[in-house]
């Protein structure tokens, strides 16, 4: 069985041009627990496990472009060497997502994941990647659950640089998971 990183690489090989040759396959086992979490959503189709991934290939791809820092997550798929390309690749892999969202009519998690872009980036700039992972997490949990309260106003205390951002963020994807435990 492809999992969602290998579909979205073989998707990009596919395409051909520049992009294509810097991707390649991920390692064998690689998780995929973000867009594993928004595939579990009601109503979800396993293809959201693509779409979520392949955004926060994207934020990963960017975000490895702006520091050297050992402790935040690499990229998985994209491969290059090369700054501008990544950042390239980066913007395709963003696009690819958020399309597939759009094209499904699903504009509440283009929404979501736009957000969790920023959030992450804000977080990235600042060196808090403990609040762009926390993003990361209610975010997926947005899009798997719906965009609740929960995660509007987590959002809003990160985006607003409340120092328990990352907290509020953590304590509304755990809400929302239970949300979606308790689902019929």
């Amino acid at each position: 069985m492809t999992g969602p990183l290998e579909a979205i690489a073989a998707t990009l090989d596919a395409e051909g041009g520049l992009v294509a040759a810097a991707v390649g396959p991920p390692p064998v086992g690689t998780p995929t627990p973000h867009g594993d979490v928004a595939a579990a959503g009601p109503g979800r189709a396993p293809e959201y496990a693509q779409i979520v991934e392949a955004v926060r290939e994207g934020h990963l791809t960017h975000a490895a472009e702006w520091t050297d820092n050992p402790v935040r997550p690499q990229p998985r798929i994209v491969t290059t060497d090369d700054p501008d390309l990544a950042l390239l690749v980066g913007d395709r892999l963003y696009a690819l997502g958020l399309a597939r969202l759009a094209e499904l009519g699903d504009l509440d998690a283009v929404a979501v994941l736009a957000d969790t872009i920023v959030l992450g980036a804000q977080a990235h700039a600042t060196g808090a990647e403990d609040l762009a992972e926390a993003a990361w997490a209610a975010g997926a949990q947005a899009v798997a659950q719906g965009p609740r309260e929960a995660w509007t106003q987590a959002r809003d205390s990160a985006r607003a640089g409340d120092p328990s951002g990352a907290s509020a963020l953590r304590d509304a994807a755990r809400q929302l998971a239970r949300t979606g435990a308790n689902a019929p």
